[in-house]
């Protein structure tokens, strides 16, 4: 699969406004909260969701649909710049055979004077 330089990736956070919220489904509500009137009489509140990775961000601090759109968006880049990034995979490491001796080696001398600490033995 190539990648068109055109068509921006749905994971590309670079990506412009209006490919992005191509991709998206876009909801608005009562924000609700303080603000009074005009908020609990206008639909200022934003949800955005993602289609392709169903990540689904809100705004709602604005009286602004406008504003609240954009903020929308924004967290919907943090959010999908996060998802870009992976983990590197972790390399199992082999402990080497002097390093193993070694250790072996200290055990049998904490074992021996754990051993000789002890009580003496009756049959003796």
């Amino acid at each position: 699969m190539s990648a068109d330089p055109e068509q921006p990736s749905s994971l590309d956070p670079d990506a412009d406004d209006d490919s992005l919220l191509a991709e998206c489904r876009v909801e608005t509500f009562r924000a609700g909260g303080p603000g009074g009137q005009h908020q609990n009489t206008t639909d200022s509140g934003v949800r955005l969701t993602h289609l392709p990775t169903d990540i689904s961000v809100t705004a709602r601090e604005s009286r602004s649909q406008h504003r609240n759109r954009k903020m929308a968006l924004v967290r919907l880049r943090a959010a999908l710049q996060e998802l870009a990034l992976s983990e590197k995979p972790r390399i199992p490491t082999k402990v080497p055979k002097r390093e193993k001796r070694e250790r072996l080696e200290a055990k049998r001398r904490r074992s021996e004077l754990k051993r000789r600490r002890g009580k003496p033995d009756l049959e003796d």
